[in-house]
């Protein structure tokens, strides 16, 4: 297949879930952190990156290129990395593509726009067993159609 698996992992719930998969079909996986985090792995690399406010994100999307995923919760590293030709799923399981990053972008400017008129917005719902699963389907689904084509 060629592709890596770039994983921005401060406080990411599924890297496991990437790890596992990834190792069933022979892919690399790069998990990224700031100096904040400690992550170990036994199958991925991990690039601690200072500690800054986007220094993991802009080192993700300085390693990613054509055909790697990324699995990230922002929705502008999700934006880079479609830009620079790489698949980006969120840890919901939602696949980030041309089609929807207008509007997810669009959405979060929206939401820091509420926030700094002090508006109450409530927080993400807990991360549940049935999060995982769609987020498992979605992923594996995302590395087969990559594996055959």
């Amino acid at each position: 297949m060629g592709a890596t698996v770039y994983v921005d992992a401060d406080a990411c719930p599924v890297t496991r879930i990437v790890e596992r998969i990834a190792r069933q079909y022979d892919i690399p996986v790069v998990l990224l952190c700031d100096t904040n985090h400690v992550i170990s792995s036994e199958y991925s690399t991990v690039k601690t990156v200072g500690a800054g406010a986007d220094a993991v994100d802009i080192a993700l999307i300085n390693l990613c290129d054509k055909g790697d995923i990324v699995v990230t919760q922002d929705y502008g590293v999700a934006a880079m990395a479609l830009g620079k030709g790489a698949y980006a799923i969120h840890q919901s399981g939602k696949r980030f593509t041309d089609d929807n990053i207008d509007g997810l972008l669009m959405d979060r400017h929206l939401a820091k726009v509420a926030r700094r008129k002090k508006a109450h917005l409530k927080g993400p719902k807990k991360r549940t067993d049935e999060d995982d699963r769609r987020f498992e389907e979605s992923f594996r689904r995302l590395i087969e159609s990559l594996a055959n084509s």
